[in-house]
């Protein structure tokens, strides 16, 4: 059959005839996959779900004369198999078959497994483990990909050889479970037969899989099967050595294995009872978040209470961890409590614990002691004030686990004298560089090798019989306070993807590299097809210091009629570049964001695209998408208009050399001229924001002086300065985006990608409020975002300037984090940022470093008919499921960005005068035994903490009197005072703290 095809976008030529090759369905096999399924709303659903089979699918097997003429055979299945095994010696060696549990709870050490060792992966498993953990199953996908392993996917389910159909028994129909275990072991039976008909001596087939049954069953038919254990434990000794601790224990029998001994914590209630109580609303479910200050507590924020759920105690916490979607039952509100007042670090309460002893009745009592404690200070109805009471309950159940791979250090008073020479397996704890996450036990061999480095350790399980969860040792990451361990720490702690664009993505770039260029204009050229030619016009683009990734320029210039034509005209064409679907696409859309780090950009896109192609670098011709206004002079939209276009930007400027050039009085160049333009503009465009009701909030920002780009050793530390030049440049991408929100929510009212910022609830306030009240006489005014932007700016102190700025640090606390949405999966009155009081939004003025903006691109793209919209984008659960992962990206990158800033904020307090530093510092929290302070010319927050019971503590006021040779000292939120900052590391859990002790107006020394 042939077809002739339209021709081409752009030329008049018609397309090569197409040739379609169909396969008629009659003589092919059908495979059926039978199932229930229940609805949320309880109701079960019978689904049917036919292929058709094929017979012409490759086995993979290199030397195979059977499926040498099957289409896409590209073995990587060698003739020898692997040979370093006691268990599996045969000459031929052996290939391994791998079933889903394993990939489930060993993944790391699948990952671990030796490059030479040939991997059968049947598509069963890779279709299990996507339905049961899209992560792993994005890692059993890079498995595959590594083009240094000999991994095959065999299409077991789409073959007339293996296809797999479930069974009628005499007790019923068999289980999903029982129809794919069986589906795995006939892939290794076909396989172990039609090696026979292709090598004379076949290597051998093994099934890898820790349930017991499914190896008994392939042991039944003669099949060889293993689990996870043996198999590591019988490979020559320094694969061996290398691999035990990877190896999850406890899932022999697919449940992990239970702790013996008293039970510490509930069982979690049945899904079904948590999904039916949280629908009926006597439940709830939420985020669970861990006290920074008191490792006791923990908090549940649920949407329809105002204040988020207490949970006191581990035993209310039960077993939760930092980021798991929990379910908690709230108490009678006579049970209700306020959260402690006093500072409760783990280390130091727990540093007593035997990480052999699971029945731990000494800390147990150390807990109810402290708890007890707690209780007496708070009922004490003259201290316990109502408004800082709030639901109280405890977690019942589990929904999904935020359960990853952790940074930790091995604590060193774990492990015995002995135990430090030993190469025995031996329990140790792990300690995470978290404050909020629990201990982790681990069973290792290197303990000795592994006490003062940095590793990666992953929590298996948590029994309701054990005080910390079990998890295994994965991989060292270096020396504790080396550089690159401490970099590589923070890029895995906060789940950045660093590792290398792979040969697929590389794949997608342009074939020139880095000769591309913008071709001459044609009428045939693809580049310029419905493009404008801006290339005339006088641009700039104005960014940090050093900024390789420029994908905003600006233009403005005085019309005829009074008015004034200004533009984002050069946001970079990105989209033209990145193609919906293709492996690059979708390497940015897991990425999400590009991260920056003090000394490192980890990019979203490769290279030479983030730097060269799409950067709008002055003097070459670049592709663009451009939004351009007519303005009045006070900055009123006349008319607006986007439009694809080629440009040539002017010039480069960064923030300080942009202010100096529109500063100074003796240049009227064009270029000049524009600046100045602009920035009138974006004082009347700010203007107007602030009267609609828009917030100015702060938050501290650093700059670090490196020595060198090579040695990258912090010399210095300053908080950057803000310039007229940023406001410049934030005001119109503030107006593009808003232009284009409008734009695309009016297209594609049901899948448009937004960004919104809710209203923080009035809760939020209270305690920021009752602290303004009573230790300043100043007030804020929640009731809408202008009220409380008119209030900020009330919030003064004349003796102490600082005073305004710490006051808007604290109220952004109090704000709620904006996101990216679907138009489509919130009502229309949601739409709106509270913060830039605007009621729609969106990001499209960064596509090189957010992938939300190149969303925003296609949409536009296709609104005004440049291009089709693709069918992902018009898939409201599509966007939805891609928006999730971007806003996860988005908030770990600020994370990592803020950590890296405080890392070499450390190593700058480190080389300073013999590694102490005083600094003036606001308090800003009173506890019963300490500080929290905020040093703001450093960015750090700061615990100063006393041991002695020698002080006053006033709640009411927020002060607490601490004593000295001259008698009581007072301290309260928002007095300035001097502190002394030190960095050091614990000598236990090699874990590195700032220290901070009082120095004025006392010293708490010796307190």
């Amino acid at each position: 059959m042939t077809a002739t095809a339209p021709p081409l976008a752009g030329s008049s030529k018609p397309h090569p005839p197409i040739t379609i090759l169909k396969r008629t369905r009659a003589d092919l096999p059908l495979s059926q996959t039978k199932f229930l399924k229940k609805t949320a709303r309880g109701k079960v659903l019978n689904f049917l779900r036919e292929r058709y089979v094929r017979d012409d699918i490759a086995c993979g097997f290199e030397e195979c004369h059977l499926c040498a003429d099957f289409p896409g055979f590209k073995p990587v299945l060698p003739k020898r198999g692997y040979t370093l095994h006691t268990k599996f010696a045969a000459k031929e060696g052996h290939w391994l078959v791998i079933d889903t549990n394993v990939v489930l709870h060993q993944m790391d050490l699948l990952s671990a497994l030796p490059l030479a060792l040939p991997i059968i992966i049947p598509s069963t498993t890779i279709r299990e483990t996507r339905h049961r953990s899209l992560p792993l199953h994005n890692r059993l996908q890079q498995l595959v990909q590594d083009e240094e392993r000999k991994v095959w996917v065999w299409w077991n389910e789409e073959s007339r050889d293996t296809a797999t159909f479930q069974e009628e028994r005499e007790e019923g129909k068999e289980g999903p479970n029982d129809r794919n275990d069986r589906a795995i072991r006939k892939t290794l039976q076909y396989y172990s037969e039609h090696l026979l008909s292709s090598a004379a001596r076949p290597p051998q087939l093994v099934l890898l899989t820790d349930d017991k049954r499914n190896r008994e069953l392939a042991h039944a038919d003669g099949m060889l099967a293993v689990s996870t254990r043996d198999y590591v434990d019988g490979l020559d000794p320094k694969e061996r050595e290398k691999l035990v601790d990877l190896v999850v224990g406890g899932v022999d029998e697919i449940e992990p294995g239970e702790r013996r001994g008293r039970r510490l914590y509930d069982e979690y209630l049945p899904m079904d009872v948590l999904t039916a109580g949280v629908k009926t609303g006597r439940l709830y479910q939420g985020h669970f978040n861990a006290s920074q200050y008191n490792y006791l507590e923990g908090t549940v924020r649920v949407p329809s209470l105002d204040k988020p759920v207490l949970l006191v105690g581990r035993q209310a916490m039960n077993r939760s961890v930092d980021g798991d979607v929990v379910v908690v039952e709230v108490f009678p509100r006579s049970e209700w409590k306020a959260p402690g007042e006093e500072v409760v670090d783990q280390d130091e309460a727990l540093k007593d614990d035997d990480v052999e002893d699971d029945e731990g009745a000494g800390v147990d009592d150390k807990e109810k002691q402290k708890l007890a404690e707690e209780k007496m200070d708070v009922e004490d109805e003259t201290k316990r004030k109502p408004k800082d009471v709030q639901p109280t309950g405890r977690v019942v159940g589990v929904i999904k686990r935020n359960w990853r791979a952790y940074v930790c250090h091995l604590d060193r008073s774990s492990l015995s004298a002995a135990a430090l020479t030993s190469l025995s397996q031996q329990t140790v704890f792990a300690t995470p560089l978290s404050r909020t996450l629990p201990r982790i036990r681990l069973r290792t061999r290197q303990a000795p090798q592994l006490i003062d480095q940095k590793i990666l350790v992953t929590i298996d399980s948590w029994s309701p019989n054990s005080k910390y969860p079990d998890g295994h040792f994965v991989r060292a990451l270096g020396k504790v306070e080396s550089k690159e361990a401490e970099q590589e720490s923070l890029l895995l702690e906060y789940e950045v993807p660093y590792r290398p664009f792979g040969r697929a993505i590389l794949d997608c770039l342009p074939k020139e590299g880095d000769t591309w260029k913008v071709p001459p204009k044609s009428a045939d050229s693809l580049e310029w097809r419905d493009r404008e030619d801006l290339r005339d016009l006088i641009v700039c683009s104005i960014d940090p210091p050093n900024c390789q990734d420029i994908d905003d320029a600006l233009h403005a210039r005085p019309l005829p009629n009074g008015n004034i034509e200004a533009g984002v005209r050069d946001i970079a064409d990105v989209s033209h570049f990145v193609h919906p679907a293709n492996p690059m696409d979708s390497e940015a859309a897991s990425r999400g964001t590009t991260v920056y780090l003090v000394d490192k950009r980890i990019d979203m896109l490769p290279h030479l695209l983030g730097t060269n192609l799409c950067s709008l670098r002055p003097y070459v011709e670049r592709l663009a998408f451009s939004v351009i206004w007519e303005l009045t002079p006070d900055g009123e939209i006349v008319k607006e208009r986007f439009v694809k276009s080629v440009i040539s930007s002017n010039e480069a400027f960064t923030y300080e050399a942009a202010q100096v050039r529109k500063d100074n009085k003796s240049l009227n160049d064009p270029l000049t001229n524009s600046i100045r333009l602009l920035n009138s503009l974006a004082i009347k465009l700010k203007e107007g924001r602030m009267r609609a009701g828009a917030l100015s909030l702060s938050s501290p920002e650093l700059k670090i002086h490196l020595d060198s780009a090579e040695s990258a050793e912090p010399i210095d530390v300053e908080q950057k300065e803000l310039r007229e030049t940023n406001s410049l440049v934030e005001e119109f991408m503030l107006l593009a985006n808003i232009s284009v929100a409008r734009k695309i929510q009016e297209v594609f009212p049901a899948t448009a990608v937004l960004r919104r910022h809710a209203a923080p609830p009035k809760t939020n306030f209270e305690a920021l409020n009752d602290l303004l009240v009573k230790r300043k006489g100043l007030e804020l005014d929640v009731s809408s975002n202008g009220a409380l932007a008119r209030s900020l700016d009330a919030c003064v102190d004349p003796e102490r300037p600082e005073f305004n700025t710490l006051v808007r640090i604290m109220a952004t606390r109090c704000m709620l984090s904006a996101e990216y949405f679907c138009s489509g999966s919130v009502s229309k009155e949601a739409y709106g940022h509270y913060g830039l009081a605007s009621p729609i939004y969106t990001h499209f003025t960064s596509p090189i470093r957010r992938y939300a903006d190149v969303l925003a691109h296609r949409q536009l793209a296709a609104a005004i008919n440049y291009t089709s919209l693709h069918p992902s984008l018009q898939s409201k659960a599509h966007v939805d499921r891609i928006l999730n992962n971007v806003n996860k990206r988005n908030r770990l990158a600020q994370m990592a960005g803020r950590a890296s800033v405080e890392f070499y904020v450390g190593l700058a307090l480190k080389s300073r005068n013999g590694g102490k530093t005083r600094a003036d510092a606001f308090v800003i929290r009173t506890f019963r035994n300490g500080l929290a302070v905020f040093v703001s010319s450093l960015g750090l927050e700061g615990l100063i903490t006393f041991t002695k019971d020698t002080h006053t503590f006033d709640p009411e006021n927020y002060s607490i009197a601490i004593p000295s040779p001259k008698g009581d000292v007072a301290v309260a939120v928002f007095d300035k005072v001097v502190v002394e900052i030190t960095v050091e590391k614990d000598a236990n859990t090699q874990r590195g703290k700032v220290k901070m002790v009082l120095v004025e107006p006392v010293s708490s020394v010796g307190l």
